[in-house]
């Protein structure tokens, strides 16, 4: 099995990658919106060891569980490919290319 990097790349040309076996999980945080968790890309740990970054996703209205089933299906299938790329872009803002066109966008905060 494989571990497919989870790309995202948000209006502000900032990117980010993550291995998908480094998410702690996905929530809906309210309508439209997906929040991805990772374990911190700077490796602070933070001082209660809470630190993460966090990519937060927008979707169209009433279509997270969608997006969010979608986004864990990709998973999933790049795992099990022994001819996947390795990657899987799921928010690439500058270049409009989503894992599923009911992604509009991404933002994300390293370390938060």
């Amino acid at each position: 099995m494989t571990d497919p990097l989870l790309i995202f790349i948000d209006g502000g040309d900032d990117a980010a990658a993550y291995p998908a076996s480094r998410m702690y999980g996905m929530t809906v945080a309210s309508n439209a919106t997906l929040l991805m968790k990772f374990e911190s890309s700077i490796g602070s740990g933070g001082t209660d060891g809470s630190a993460a970054d966090i990519v937060t996703i927008t979707t169209t209205a009433d279509k997270e569980l969608t997006v969010f089933k979608a986004i864990a299906e990709a998973i999933e299938v790049a795992k099990r490919n022994t001819k996947n790329k390795g990657f899987i872009t799921i928010c690439d803002d500058v270049n409009s290319v989503f894992a599923h066109p009911n992604i509009l966008s991404c933002t994300i905060a390293i370390d938060s």
